[in-house]
């Protein structure tokens, strides 16, 4: 599993950065080719601006120079000055009039005054061949010469023509050291970038590798495995931090239902030990009276499992954030009304007196099911609990988002014993009869909806519970903490 994962891992690293050095290479080498395409025509612009004007001047100068023996010496002098305004370049040849020529013809279009490289029948047999258009710089391939000219050409008055041509030698050259160095640059950036992705993608896989060998890891008899922790605040960082959370959560639910299993087994042994006694009496039962006693009680007991059961695996289930609730809209005034119409007359009988204290109609967003649950636990501990001529009073009370409902009695109190712990599973007193689970479903219940409950001893006497819950659903009241 270890290599397979490394090998994983290795390959991912290997992928993502020849991925992004291809993305950089090809946006440099476009990059590069818009610039190279600019200063190739800016070198170009150049240059036919230089010829342009020293064509003007080479022309004036022949126009204005007498025709005679003088001409050509002169008109020769001023074309080889222009010559030397053009840089050498770094050729072979070192001559500045290889660089530039100029050329005179006759209206005859016969050759009439050559400065420049080599013979200049050559040049004119291009020029001959090749279309112009007056001052307007004309790319010119030349016999023998490998690099072609940028030629302008002039036409005289007297239908004389005149030509100035410039080597595009040191244009390509400068060209040419440009991408040379953009060449070197290139590969050195394109190497380094490939190497610091390499090496980030490779130390930021192996982090998510930890992540993918603590999961692999992790099975029923192992879930103390965590991934390691990662300085910094980045998102491989905060993934660590959410899994190791997550693999908490996982750990306290899988302790609490081998917790729960453990208490339902115990729960459950007496109650079924007790039912089973009760039907094996009834089946022995001389009488069809004691039979029918023995079959009833059992029933009841079978009843009371059922219930203890189902309220243990709700507050498990709360426990675990896994409490299934339907919320609706309803009224609290009304649920609490129906409650006391349909224990009154078991109150009564007891000789409890119940008060209901209310300003307005308050409305909850919760699981009406489980608080009608949650009343009827309280009122049946009231009427198991309580002594006779004692007085129960509910109250309820709206505070801007939040609901108060308090329920107090004059009765005994809760027992020394159990104070502390009153909202723990199986909390009860010495002399209680029942499972101690009412008050932990009570606490299972409210903290579902994201609300808290205090209880505790009047000083008066008697005791007091207060909840508070929000009236409307909120996100922390959709589930119920592991921490319990």
């Amino acid at each position: 599993m270890f290599s397979t994962t490394t090998k994983t891992g290795v390959t991912a690293a290997w992928r993502i950065s020849l991925g992004s050095t291809i993305v950089f290479a090809l946006g440099t080498t476009i990059a590069f080719l818009l610039l190279h395409h600019y200063v190739a025509q800016e070198i170009q612009r150049r240059s036919d601006a230089w010829l342009t004007g020293e064509v003007s001047v080479l022309t004036d100068v022949a126009e204005k120079t007498p025709r005679g023996a003088l001409y050509d010496r002169i008109v020769d002098e001023i074309a080889e000055l222009a010559t030397k305004e053009v840089p050498v370049g770094r050729g072979p040849v070192g001559d500045p009039t290889r660089a530039v020529f100029f050329l005179e013809t006759d209206a005859d279009n016969t050759l009439k005054l050559w400065v420049g490289p080599g013979d200049g029948d050559i040049f004119l047999r291009a020029i001959q061949h090749s279309h112009f258009t007056p001052e307007a710089p004309v790319n010119l391939p030349i016999a023998q010469f490998p690099v072609p000219y940028r030629v302008v050409q002039y036409l005289a008055d007297d239908g004389s023509r005149i030509y100035l041509g410039m080597s595009e030698r040191n244009d390509r050259q400068v060209l040419g050291r440009l991408r040379t160095w953009f060449l070197v640059i290139f590969i050195a950036i394109v190497l380094l970038g490939f190497a610091i992705t390499f090496v980030s993608s490779r130390r930021l896989l192996r982090r998510v590798q930890g992540i993918t060998e603590t999961a692999a890891a992790i099975d029923e008899d192992n879930l103390q495995s965590r991934v390691p922790a990662n300085s910094g605040n980045d998102e491989v960082a905060q993934l660590a931090a959410t899994m190791n959370r997550m693999l908490d959560r996982i750990a306290r639910a899988v302790s609490q239902l081998h917790t729960m299993s453990d208490s339902l087994a115990h729960d459950l042994r007496s109650p079924l030990t007790a039912v089973r006694g009760k039907l094996e009496t009834a089946l022995m039962a001389d009488n069809q009276e004691q039979s029918e006693e023995n079959v009833a009680s059992a029933i009841e007991e079978l009843d009371r499992l059922s219930n203890l059961l189902t309220t243990s695996l709700d507050v498990a289930e709360a426990k675990a954030g896994a409490l299934r609730m339907h919320r609706t809209r309803f009224s609290l005034n009304a649920l609490i009304q129906s409650m006391t119409e349909l224990y009154e007359p078991s109150l009564m009988e007891h000789r409890i007196t119940l008060h209901i204290e209310e300003d307005s109609e308050i409305f909850l967003d919760a699981d009406a099911g489980l608080f009608h649950r949650m009343l009827a636990n309280l009122l049946d501990n009231a009427i198991r609990h309580l002594p006779p001529d004692t007085t129960i009073w509910i109250a309820l009370q709206q505070d801007q988002d939040h609901v108060r409902l308090r329920i107090r009695d004059n009765g005994p109190g809760y027992p020394p014993e159990v104070q502390s712990r009153l909202f723990e599973k199986h909390a009860k007193g010495a002399a209680s009869q029942g499972h101690g689970l009412g008050l932990a479903f009570v606490h299972a219940v409210v903290t579902a909806h994201g609300g808290e409950v205090v209880g505790c001893n009047r000083e008066t006497g008697g005791t007091q519970l207060t909840l508070q819950l929000p009236t409307r659903a909120t996100r922390t009241a959709d589930s119920y903490s592991l921490a319990g």
